[in-house]
C-alpha cells in the first residue's frame, strides 16, 4: 500500500556552486550528506556535481513524503541514498528519521533518481502493509 510520494527537482548548478563555494562549501557538504555519499561522489570520474544534486533531491523529495522538512523529526544525514552493488539507488533512513517514518507506517520506499548536466530529479514512493 503507498503511505505517500514525494518529488523533487534542483538544478545542478545551485548544488554545484553550494559545493565550491569557499565560505559555504565544506559546511554545507558535512551538514546535508553522509560519509558514504561524498566518498561515492566524489570517486565519480565524470558528473560529481550531478551525483551530488541527485542524493539532494532525495532528501527533499523524502522529507516531502514524510510531511515534514529538517528539523526535530528529520535529518538531512538520516536520509541516505547509495547504489546497490547492481547500480540501482537504494534509500536508508537511520535513527530519528527512521524512527519517524515507522511512526508513519512506512516499511519499504522505492526510489528513482536521473538527471542530466542541468538538473537533476527523484521520485520516492514510502510504502506500507
Amino acid at each position: 500500500m503507498i503511505v505517500n510520494v514525494g518529488l523533487d527537482m534542483i538544478e545542478v548548478a545551485r548544488i554545484r556552486h553550494a559545493l565550491e563555494d569557499r565560505a559555504i562549501g565544506r559546511r554545507f557538504r558535512a551538514r546535508v550528506y553522509t560519509k558514504k555519499e561524498i566518498e561515492y561522489c566524489e570517486g565519480k570520474q565524470q558528473g560529481k556535481y550531478e551525483s551530488y544534486a541527485g542524493r539532494f533531491a532525495v532528501k527533499e523529495a523524502v522529507m516531502k513524503a514524510l510531511g515534514r522538512g529538517w528539523g526535530s523529526k528529520v535529518s538531512w544525514q538520516e536520509i541516505e541514498a547509495l547504489p546497490s552493488p547492481g547500480g540501482q539507488p537504494e534509500l536508508y533512513l537511520h535513527n530519528k528519521t527512521s524512527a519517524f517514518a515507522q511512526q508513519l507506517g512506512i516499511k519499504h520506499w522505492s526510489l528513482s533518481i536521473t538527471h542530466t548536466e542541468s538538473y537533476a530529479m527523484a521520485y520516492v514512493i514510502a510504502l506500507g502493509d
